[in-house]
């Protein structure tokens, strides 16, 4: 069978479907909107209640680089960040380590100290804004850090919103920007978890990612199933602690891609709420409705943009964003169409916003819920996306879990043979992709605008500004605070406590993750020669 004749995840396609096509039972599947199993949108309005938070991915150079991107996206009608970090942040380095410097500002924002962070969202209310953390290995410390700049500013913590990835185990699976070992890396993203279910009401302290197994190479299935199989693990290992699933569920999230078969991606979506309602319901014994009330971002997709014809990026990152509306996201970013070449610029960003805010206004998609609903071609779908993610699921279970499956290399050979399948169909054109194997031209990017460019000077000044931001502190004080750190991973206590301490009294991000890393150890991923 032709890729042609089946959806991205090779799920068969029929030439037409009618009602003979879908389960009996329907209506017990769907439920209304806002209620359970929530296949139809999580809350009962939808987007008649309030639309979804536009959040571009933002950041790179210093602080106050990203910081004017902010403002740039804020004016121009963003209603939410999302805040992208540079390497050396992600794995837990300042920079001024000789690792680090190459990678400064490059990928996102340098942050080496709070104060860093109180420069990120200079001019921007923390009581008033969502902010979305895109950090894993160094959540903790990101984290400790953002709040201790919103208490700079004079917000509550109580009344801050936003969202934490610090989804460790996807690095394991396929980011690879992990610092730590499995075991310890997952006791601190526990730690954030539990920390919030008490200090933070209205915040998300964890953001349950199919979406890099996806850009992985992962299909649709497998990204449903990797991502609910971690939210498993993440919720076990919350009540092995003696936390109740109801304390803390409520406010997990979850992020999938949203890439180009349209109908595949939707009821995906729709399947994801369905069964992780199911699992929080039937395996956990979730007694609040909210726990089981899956709310989702979704981050479109870069590994479809293609660097031939860039301008047809634009019509790419349309079908997924409307994906995701019609699937019923809560929260979108858009990539901008020169991503296959650098961070986008200006232009892009602001085409990219104003892609979602003509779906949202103009398109009529945002006046009801759940729109295809009934569709039978769509809900023969989200059945089939249902069942063929829940048999991965068994055999994740079978594993010993998520952890134990990732720490066998189980899910990255899924992922590999998946990315495999893909790039060997679209190089014998079996897969078509516009612009590369198809209707390819010359003079492919002739409409390229300005493109970004990296500040080359960055990563000294960032060096020079956080070497005097240490020499002013105090020493006592600072060494006393990253001790206490220290005793909290040895002891088993929640490192979130002392890591806000050590954030005010100037420790930097390298200090702290190397109180880790003198803890747990490194990582490093067994070669399979």
């Amino acid at each position: 069978m032709s890729a042609t004749d089946t959806t991205d995840a090779g799920i068969p396609v029929a030439p037409v479907y009618t009602d003979r096509d879908v389960a009996p039972d329907l209506s017990e599947r769907l439920g209304a909107p806002g209620e359970p199993p929530f296949t139809r949108g999580p809350y009962p309005t939808m987007y008649r209640g309030q639309l979804w938070t536009m959040r571009q991915f933002a950041g790179f150079g210093s602080a106050e680089d990203a910081n004017a991107r902010f403002h740039f996206l804020l004016e121009r009608g963003q209603s939410a960040l999302s805040v992208a970090f540079d390497l050396p942040t992600q794995l837990g380095y300042d920079s001024a380590h000789p690792s680090a410097v190459a990678d400064v500002g490059r990928v996102g924002v340098a942050i080496d100290t709070v104060d860093d962070m109180v420069d990120l969202f200079d001019g921007i209310p923390l009581d008033e804004i969502s902010v979305n953390f895109t950090i894993n290995a160094t959540a903790p410390i990101i984290l400790a850090m953002y709040l201790v700049a919103a208490e700079r500013q004079g917000a509550a913590a109580a009344s801050l919103a936003g969202t934490l990835q610090n989804d460790i185990l996807k690095e394991f699976l396929a980011r690879k920007t992990y610092i730590y070992p499995p075991v310890p890396s997952l006791r601190l993203s526990c730690d954030v978890i539990a920390y919030a279910a008490g200090a933070l009401p209205r915040f998300n302290p964890i953001s349950i990612t199919g979406y890099h197994a996806r850009e992985a190479g992962c299909d649709a299935i497998q990204e449903l199933a990797l991502a609910i199989a971690s939210a498993v693990a993440y919720s076990e290992a919350l009540v092995t602690r003696g936390m109740a699933f109801d304390s803390f569920a409520p406010r997990l999230s979850f992020h999938f891609a949203t890439t180009m078969d349209l109908f595949e991606e939707v009821a995906k979506l729709r399947a994801a709420r369905r069964l992780w309602y199911r699992i929080a319901t039937e395996r956990f014994g979730a007694n609040d409705p909210a726990s089981g009330r899956l709310r989702f971002f979704s981050g479109n997709s870069g590994t479809t943009l293609t660097a031939q014809q860039p301008l047809n990026n634009v019509v790419r990152s349309t079908i997924q964003c409307l994906g995701a509306v019609l699937g019923g996201a809560q929260s979108i970013h858009v990539m901008g169409y020169d991503e296959a070449y650098e961070i986008p610029s200006e232009e892009a960003v602001t085409l990219s916003l104003r892609t979602q805010q003509i779906i949202a206004l103009e398109s009529g998609v945002a006046r009801t819920a759940d729109p295809l609903a009934g569709s039978y071609y769509v809900e023969a779908l989200t059945d089939q996306l249902e069942a063929r993610a829940r048999t991965l699921l068994d055999e994740l279970d079978a594993a010993g879990g998520a952890a134990t499956a990732i720490e066998a290399g189980m899910p990255q050979r899924w992922i590999a043979e998946s990315a495999y399948r893909l790039e060997r169909d679209l190089a014998s054109g079996d897969r078509p992709r516009v612009g590369v194997n198809v209707f390819a031209a010359d003079g492919d990017q002739a409409h390229l605008g300005d493109m970004f460019a990296a500040d080359p000077g960055v990563a000294e000044r960032q060096a020079v500004r956080t070497a005097q931001r240490v020499a002013a502190r105090d020493a006592q004080a600072c060494r006393s605070a990253i001790e206490a750190v220290s005793a909290a991973a040895r002891d088993g206590g929640n490192v979130m406590p002392p890591l806000i301490d050590a954030a005010r009294a100037g420790a930097t991000l390298g200090e702290l993750a190397d109180v880790f890393r003198s803890v747990f150890g490194e990582f490093r991923e067994p070669q399979p020669w």
